[in-house]
């Protein structure tokens, strides 16, 4: 029997192995790349862009649908839970049934419950629609990014990650601004409906220009996606609930923590002794993907914390109107499309790791001046620190991008791009948690350590000497004092966050020297996918 076999093992390792979809050498026989390529980024801006673009309509929904607060919250909630779970079996299901046929599932279903979340009309509703969302739209960013690289020639692979990343870029800081508009001028309900044109646009581009791509068999590690599922969404639950909570005075954040502690360890322990396990090993073992995974969980804290701060600085310390607070952040996403621009140009010419030290560079001199900030910042200063962080920020986003896949095998693509944005959404839910956490505990100390030593006393107030009639007037006189203090108070709060976040730019700098700049050799193609 061992000489009838032998033969069959040798032809088979001799035989190549069928080049995968995402191959270097298929880009070049990718028909109307232009068109294809906007499809993607309808696709990209239209998910990204609703993690933020319904957050200004929140108190116009709450009316509308007769909801709580802590009920409307919910829908945020559902979305960023269903999201961050549902973004974990991308890779399997596009290597399954075909990443094209997942696309299109993907951008018809997201466009479909956007139609539905606009025509909610109860709390219920629209929590069911979200989540049905979230679980549609999981999909759409990591697919994304790995059929732009797919697509692309290796020396392109730079212009591809910035027309890429502006779409993800740009969705969150441009969200709020037409969120607000949509609101304000027409209904709350258009924070859904405008997802629908670019919705059939999306599908219809794909439909017509994208190649399908190679099918695996890969057996599905479903115990291994539970342990994963149960630990990311008590994650991302213990980061939106825990400051509603009381953190870890509650017992339901309690709970959540020992749910993620659990799954963790049972997940590591499973993953050492099965043959299949639900995320390949060697994603893992390259160093490049690792290290950006690490770096773009920082980049996350940083992209949406300082989304999460600057409205209600603006709107509650310094009196702006929801629309005003909306046109002075447009810069910041200006400064992040003209950096992505250059990047673009610059991708091959000049050393990633280079472009991505210019980036923390030119962000740590934006949250620096930021942490100079008081109850009065002229809108010179909003608008040139806004324009800087978000230009530091696209020459930090695109080159990580481009460099974390530099030296993965082309069939880990898309894992690796789906762990990818599950690490920025991460960051991203730990960095608006954080900071806001400490916003709060830092009002209430300064408040404390302000009014101190504000007594009677030192006021030269005193019951025996003083009229009644001038004490019935400083009890008002008071009341202004205090919310004078308190808003001093807040302003050094949002000033410790600003600070907190130059300190997280300045500690992820060294990743940068963990990042290699060349991709090893590529494998014999009888070795691919081995």
């Amino acid at each position: 029997m061992s000489s009838i076999t032998a033969p069959a093992d040798s032809a088979q390792r001799e035989t190549p192995a069928p080049v995968p979809a995402s191959a270097p050498g298929t880009a070049e026989e990718v028909p109307h790349r232009g068109l294809l390529m906007l499809a993607i980024m309808l696709a990209t801006i239209m998910q990204v862009l609703d993690t933020t673009i319904a957050n200004v309509a929140l108190p116009h929904m709450q009316g509308s649908l007769s909801a709580t607060q802590e009920q409307v919250t919910w829908v945020l909630t559902s979305y960023i839970v269903a999201s961050a779970i549902m973004t974990l079996p991308t890779a399997w299901l596009a290597g399954r049934f075909g990443r094209k046929n997942i696309f299109l599932f993907s951008v018809g279903g997201f466009t479909l419950t956007s139609a539905l979340c606009g025509m909610a009309t109860s709390i219920e509703q629209m929590v069911l629609f979200r989540l049905l969302q979230g679980c549609c739209g999981a999909a759409l960013v990591p697919l994304a990014q790995a059929t732009m690289l797919d697509i692309s020639p290796r020396e392109k692979h730079g212009k591809a990650m910035a027309l890429w990343g502006m779409g993800v870029m740009i969705g969150p800081i441009l969200g709020p601004t037409l969120g607000g508009w949509l609101t304000e001028s027409w209904n709350w309900r258009w924070v859904f409906y405008i997802n629908l044109p670019l919705g059939i646009l999306a599908f219809l581009g794909m439909a017509m220009f994208m190649p399908d791509s190679e099918r695996s068999d890969r057996a599905f590690d479903k115990f291994g996606f539970l342990l994963l599922a149960l630990m990311i969404g008590s994650a991302q639950m213990l980061m939106d609930r825990g400051e509603h909570a009381g953190w870890f005075d509650s017992r339901e954040i309690l709970l959540y923590s020992a749910i993620v502690g659990s799954c963790l360890w049972m997940y590591i322990v499973h993953t050492l002794r099965t043959d299949n396990p639900f995320l390949s090993p060697a994603v893992f073992k390259d160093r490049n993907l690792l290290t950006s995974l690490v770096f773009i969980f920082f980049i996350g804290i940083i992209l949406l914390a300082t989304m999460a701060l600057l409205p209600p600085y603006m709107q509650n310390l310094m009196g702006y109107p929801v629309l005003d607070v909306g046109i002075l952040m447009a810069p910041r996403g200006m400064g992040t499309m003209v950096a992505m621009m250059v990047v673009g140009r610059l991708g091959g010419k000049v050393d990633a790791r280079a472009l991505i030290l210019f980036g923390l560079l030119c962000t740590a001199i934006s949250l620096n001046a930021m942490t100079q900030f008081s109850t009065f910042v002229p809108e010179s200063t909003l608008i040139w620190t806004g324009v800087l962080q978000g230009f530091g920020l696209g020459f930090i986003f695109v080159p990580l991008s481009t460099v974390a896949y530099a030296t993965l095998a082309p069939q880990y693509r898309a894992e690796g791009a789906s762990i990818f944005s599950l690490s920025r959404n991460m960051g991203s839910s730990v960095g608006i948690a954080l900071v806001m956490a400490a916003l709060s505990r830092n009002m209430s100390i300064n408040h404390a350590y302000l009014t101190e030593n504000i007594t009677a006393e030192a006021l030269g107030l005193s019951l025996r000497t003083t009229p009644q009639a001038l004490l019935d007037n400083g009890a008002g006189a008071l009341l202004m004092l205090d919310a004078e203090i308190t808003r001093q108070a807040a302003t050094i709060a949002y000033v410790n966050d600003f600070k907190l976040m130059f300190w997280v730019v300045v500690c992820a700098a060294p990743l940068v020297l963990l990042l290699r700049r060349q991709a090893p050799p590529a494998a014999p193609a009888d070795q691919r996918g081995k």
